[in-house]
């Protein structure tokens, strides 16, 4: 008996330790200086304990992507390349159009082709996912529903991956990214604690970038007003059968961070023009390797950025360049040239970006042209912000709850109890040891909802020893020895403890798989807490009686 005391007493200081140590220390290796001031540890405790958005402070922003763009955009592409295959072909199209996201209409100028114009076109536009149907000369596509929907699916997850890089190159720390709310409503949960600058980050997160390096018309010129650049962009194209379309080319004067939507501040000194530029483009930003902000001159106050392409996007780009020296290039980013210098000579993996960058617009551009283009534009539903000092609050009104409820059991068990009450109060003290070192284990975040889970798993922790100390009463009353009892008790206890306990734990799964946020930081206290409140109850609390009854030879009474 003794022996296996021993055994149970090894394996719970040897948890405790460890629980201690997660707690602390963490997994680092520790110093002196982690005992030598009360400060440290708390220091420390903050370090090894993450803390949520409502404790910690910062910003919470609820995002909605524009699913629909992408079903826009897969049909406008679709459209070009329908008219490059049958121009290829000999098929003349007439018109080529789409009346809404997912249908595409070709007319051709022969009807009786219009069978050949569906095969042609069958070949990019999957029987799967395209459903088809001809009427005179038009031939009509028509995107499934099923299809359309994994789209929109995808560019969500895309829209993520993109927007957790560009949070990631902000350098925020603990950021919780994840959807919300129903399959459908496209919906982006992105919570940021400690940000200090909310307005800079939403502007980069919903930044657009859309870089494309496209040929311009030969010789190159300026045009005064769009209505001329149309004018000459009728019915123009270059030697590979591209056409033209006007785009202004300006320095712009205003903010890069804002939004393509909106129209450009002109600068007064330079007025716009636009130019010819071709609707095909060499490269895109999607070839982009890697973007960096520099000073434009020493005066530091203007910035450019240069960037460097990927392999397949460099070799793309050096044999344009090589076979158009003399030419111009136009650097085309959100639909507007930035500029268009002449090709000198061939050129293989690199370019810059001038403007009126500051520093940290220029910054934030080269961000997002490294992080990729969102597949569709983002728009902000909602957006919280806690300050740090309503968390610190939160922090303090939450321990405060909690000890004063612990001070008030343990003097309760110990006025109730009597000495088994202390047995009660070292598990409960153990179990909440035990929570924190998991938390801190697993990088779990605690929040608000979660204190007030830790709370809910002391008055858990004390109901297990309320209910094995009363079965041991029922069994000294019944007269039984006090091993007897002891042993009794816990048995009788244990399959009620079990049941409770396994229920509660499946309901908190569930709470914790179909809940968001705070209530998952619920869930996932109560699950540790009920978890280390079974060993403590059942194992701690048992290896506590069973060495003081092993202490005599003969124990007639408990203090119970």
């Amino acid at each position: 008996m003794r022996k296996n005391l021993l055994q149970r007493a090894v394996l719970i200081l040897s948890v405790t330790g460890i629980c201690l140590y997660l707690t602390l220390i963490g997994y680092r290796r520790p110093t002196m200086k982690d005992f030598t001031s009360w400060s440290q540890v708390k220091t420390n405790l903050a370090n090894n304990l993450k803390l949520g958005l409502d404790l910690k402070g910062g910003s919470q922003l609820l995002m909605q992507v524009r699913a629909e763009e992408v079903i826009a955009q897969v049909t406008t592409n679709n459209i070009e390349a329908a008219k490059t295959r049958l121009q290829k072909k000999g098929i003349t199209v007439a018109n080529a159009s789409s009346s809404r996201p997912g249908q595409i209409s070709v007319t051709i100028s022969d009807a009786a082709r219009a069978q050949e114009a569906e095969t042609e076109l069958r070949l990019d536009l999957d029987k799967q996912e395209w459903a088809s149907s001809i009427s005179g000369s038009t031939v009509t596509f028509t995107l499934n529903e099923s299809a359309a929907e994994a789209i929109r699916e995808q560019s969500v997850t895309q829209a993520m991956t993109i927007i957790e890089n560009r949070i990631n190159a902000f350098g925020v720390a603990e950021q919780s990214l994840q959807r919300y709310g129903r399959q459908n409503s496209y919906q982006i949960l992105l919570q940021l604690p400690g940000v200090d600058d909310p307005e800079r980050v939403k502007k980069t997160l919903v930044l657009e970038s859309k870089l494309e390096l496209r040929p311009t018309d030969s010789p190159f010129q300026t045009y005064p007003s769009l209505e001329e650049a149309q004018k000459a962009a009728a019915g123009k194209k270059d030697s590979e059968g591209n056409e033209f379309e006007p785009l202004p080319y300006d320095e712009r004067g205003d903010d890069e961070t804002e939004e393509a939507a909106t129209p450009a501040t002109p600068d007064p000194s330079k007025p716009a023009v636009y130019v010819l530029i071709a609707k095909k483009n060499v490269i895109t930003g999607g070839d982009i390797r890697d973007a960096l902000a520099i000073p434009a001159d020493t005066s530091g106050k203007d910035y450019k950025i240069n960037f460097r392409l990927k392999q397949a996007g460099a070799e793309k780009f050096k044999t344009w360049t090589g076979a158009n020296i003399g030419k111009n290039l136009a650097i085309v980013l959100n639909n507007r040239v930035k500029s268009a210098p002449s090709i000198r000579s061939e050129i293989s993996d690199s370019g810059e970006i001038t403007g009126n960058f500051t520093k940290t617009s220029g910054e934030d551009l080269a961000l997002v042209l490294r992080s990729g283009a969102l597949p569709a534009r983002v728009d902000y539903i909602e957006e919280r912000t806690v300050g740090p000092s309503l968390g610190a609050d939160s922090i303090r009104s939450g321990v405060l709850a909690s000890v004063a409820g612990l001070i008030f059991i343990m003097i309760f068990m110990g006025i109730y109890y009597q000495f088994s009450g202390l047995n009660a109060i070292v598990s409960l003290v153990l179990n909440l040891i035990m929570l924190i070192a998991v938390l801190a284990m697993f990088g779990a975040t605690l929040t608000l909802p979660g204190i007030a889970g830790i709370i809910l798993t002391i008055g858990m922790a004390v109901d297990s020893n309320v209910l094995i100390f009363e079965r041991i009463r029922e069994e000294l009353k019944l007269g039984k020895a006090v091993v007897s009892a002891v042993e009794t008790g816990f048995a009788k206890a244990f399959i009620t403890i079990i049941d409770t306990h396994v229920t509660t734990i499946v309901s908190s799964t569930f709470l914790f798989i179909f809940g968001t946020g705070p209530i998952r930081g619920f869930a996932i206290t109560l699950i540790i807490g009920l978890l280390a409140n079974l060993f403590t109850a059942t194992f701690v609390s048992r290896t506590m009686f069973g060495y003081v009854l092993t202490r005599k030879e003969r124990v007639t009474s408990l203090s119970i």
